[in-house]
């Protein structure tokens, strides 16, 4: 495939939505963000945008955040946003969806919440914050509402030189079956841009539309641990 893109899975599995069947043969993403120069040098903020790569650095998808200039000045990381996930045909195969809410543990009414579709128009599944006072927890439900899977991550989400990981678990609550780790990206670009590199693993067998909705709850624990408002570090320990 030109310009380092994944090669397109010959047969598409059945109940595959088009587009996702590179999901299917595959159990880690890579995801990149795109640094913008504007951002870092005045600390305007500007929408984001993300290469998703294979475990081999193959391109598999390009995501492109799509929000208002009002909402990324005034809510900064807080702020609704909907994002459209490409194929190398520039074919939108995922739309997420985050709308606005709060993620501190004061507000346990309205807390945080990624709506992934896929196809267009048809609900794959929704990542939902779970109210929690130390660390982050998540559930990551289906269509019907049912939860898969588990999130949870560090008391604090802050480290120098060394990676962050938020654990994939089972239902058990115990059983890790993956991981969404913030890698660290090297000193100037982690002191100087919001610019992320984070992995995504999980079961190989995993339901491609689970895969999915994995994709959305790593933009949604970048956009509320790891960007930054007008280039400066916010995070803090807990869920205060």
């Amino acid at each position: 495939m030109p310009d380092g893109w994944m090669n397109l899975p010959q047969r598409r599995p059945e109940n595959c939505p088009p587009g996702l069947e590179y999901l299917t043969t595959i159990d880690q993403l890579l995801i990149h963000q795109k640094v913008e120069l504007l951002e870092a040098f005045t600390g305007f903020e500007t929408k984001n945008k993300f290469t998703v790569k294979n475990s081999l650095g193959q391109k598999v998808f390009y995501a492109v955040e799509d929000s208002g200039c009002l909402t990324r000045c005034c809510c900064g990381p807080l702020r609704p946003f909907d994002m459209k996930i490409l194929d190398n045909f520039k074919n939108e195969v995922i739309h997420l969806h985050r709308p606005l809410a709060c993620q501190s543990c004061w507000f346990p009414c309205c807390l945080q919440k990624m709506e992934v579709f896929a196809p267009l128009g048809q609900l794959a599944g929704t990542v939902e914050q779970n109210w929690s006072i130390l660390t982050p927890s998540f559930s990551v439900k289906n269509a019907a509402g049912d939860t898969i899977l588990l999130i949870e991550g560090p008391f604090c989400t802050f480290r120098i030189c060394g990676d962050v990981e938020f654990k994939v678990l089972a239902l058990d609550g115990t059983t890790v079956v993956g991981k969404i780790t913030k890698q660290w990206a090297g000193l100037l670009r982690e002191a100087f841009t919001d610019a992320d590199y984070f992995g995504i693993t999980f079961p190989m067998d995993l339901d491609v539309k689970m895969k999915a909705v994995m994709l959305g709850a790593c933009f949604l624990i970048d956009m509320m641990f790891f960007e930054k408002s007008a280039n400066e570090e916010t995070d803090c320990p807990g869920m205060f």
